[in-house]
């Protein structure tokens, strides 16, 4: 390989007949393009989805209450029922396998009636009552003050954590927002904190900048709620996924409930863990279609250098007679032709992966400078080192494989009758 006479011949042979080595060396190029190109777009789209799950925790799952199926034990079908407190606790206790246990209640929306008040400004907004661990499972950017925490909880206090989005109709521009109340049903609620929503997925951008957070104990209260939990939001461990714990929280809840082991309509949930599975399983197939349709494409390429090679090895007969004659082995020709192939292959390759690489700079550069580019399904388009590295082997590969055809042509043909060659 570094033998420079050696090299001398391969550019030689290589420029001899400059373009129809670019036209043979064009299928490479757009190949590797191609194939770059398209990894690149399913890694953005992909980046862009996740970034929409604004770093919620994925191994989890939101339950709620429906009307029985089934009747049981005396009671009859199409009975409504509700969580209660003690089946936090139950939950907490049984499974251990659990991260957060998270109740939750809510009251209003924009889809209801003006619900809260500020001087004489009204708005429908939803309201929930949390635990502080429920920002841990959704998270939200915390732009002023803070949110819940466990003394809030245990004293039951009045306080709220408001959107920006309900700052802006609200309050007047400018106007100090920390410390002051907004009335909830008929109840004063102490703004201490406020947030900016992360997370695009599982609804409108806009409204999720319009909601309020108050404590779960202080919501029951004020309320009049007693101790009914309207859904929860459960996060397992690590290691846990949440799926297979499913059943099992679903047969503890309905024996609480006295609700037969087989009604399927009881309990209500969204499994976020299965959802994001099948997005990653989606990601894997674009993934290996991508592979495919460059891999195709780069062998059309592949082909077009056997093709040209074995041209070339045609016009070269007498000279590598001539080679044979004063002593050339066959590995000698064999080298001298797949050599030359390889190239010629990690060339075109290389200029495609430069490209590939100079057209998604240009797409990132462009995706950066929209101004809503974080609600945008597609996000930092790349490709990684093992890519590129698995890019360079797939060229050598391909150089082999252009060139053992030609090459085992080339030494087929014997010295005195490659000589006789005109």
């Amino acid at each position: 390989m570094i033998n420079r006479d050696q090299w001398n011949e391969i550019l030689e042979a290589l420029s001899a007949k400059p373009l129809r080595t670019f036209i043979t060396a064009f299928g490479v190029f757009w190949g590797i393009t191609i194939l770059v190109i398209l990894l690149a777009a399913s890694t953005g789209l992909e980046n862009g989805v996740k970034r929409g799950f604004g770093g919620m925790s994925t191994n989890s799952m939101f339950i709620w209450t429906s009307s029985t199926s089934k009747p049981y034990k005396g009671l009859p079908q199409g009975r409504f029922f509700n969580y209660k407190n003690g089946d936090i606790d139950a939950l907490k206790r049984e499974f251990t396998q659990l991260q957060y246990v998270s109740p939750r209640n809510q009251l209003g929306g924009f889809r209801g009636s003006n619900n809260v008040v500020r001087g004489t400004k009204t708005g429908a907004y939803n309201v929930y009552g949390d635990y502080p661990e429920y920002i841990l499972q959704q998270p939200m950017k915390i732009i002023k003050g803070r949110f819940l925490n466990y003394e809030d909880i245990n004293q039951r206090r009045k306080i709220a954590v408001i959107g920006e989005g309900i700052i802006r109709e609200l309050y007047n521009p400018g106007e100090e927002v920390l410390g002051t109340y907004v009335k909830v049903n008929g109840v004063n609620f102490m703004v201490v904190g406020v947030y900016k929503s992360v997370s695009s997925m599982g609804g409108d951008a806009e409204e999720k900048q319009k909601e309020i957070y108050t404590p779960f104990t202080s919501f029951q209260q004020a309320f009049n709620y007693g101790d009914i939990v309207g859904w929860m939001a459960i996060t397992a461990k690590d290691g846990y996924p949440i799926t297979e714990l499913k059943p099992k929280i679903f047969e503890l809840l309905k024996s609480r409930h006295t609700i037969a082991p087989d009604d399927e309509r009881a309990i209500g949930n969204f499994d976020l863990y299965a959802e994001y599975s099948k997005i990653n399983g989606l990601f894997t197939i674009l993934k290996a279609v991508s592979f495919i349709v460059g891999g195709l494409i780069l062998l059309s390429g592949v082909i077009g250098i056997i093709n040209i090679m074995l041209i070339v090895v045609k016009e070269r007969t007498k000279e590598i007679g001539i080679r044979r004659a004063l002593g050339a082995t066959p590995w000698d020709i064999r080298r001298q032709i797949l050599t030359e192939s390889v190239v010629l292959s990690l060339i075109a390759g290389m200029a495609g992966i430069i490209f590939s690489t100079f057209i998604i700079m240009i797409v990132n550069s462009i995706l950066d400078g929209l101004p809503d580019a974080s609600e945008v399904m597609f996000a930092n388009p790349s490709i990684s080192l093992g890519i590129v590295v698995t890019a360079l082997l797939i060229l050598v590969i391909s150089g082999l494989i252009a060139g053992f055809i030609p090459a085992q042509t080339a030494i087929k043909t014997k010295p005195i009758d490659a000589l006789r060659t005109e």
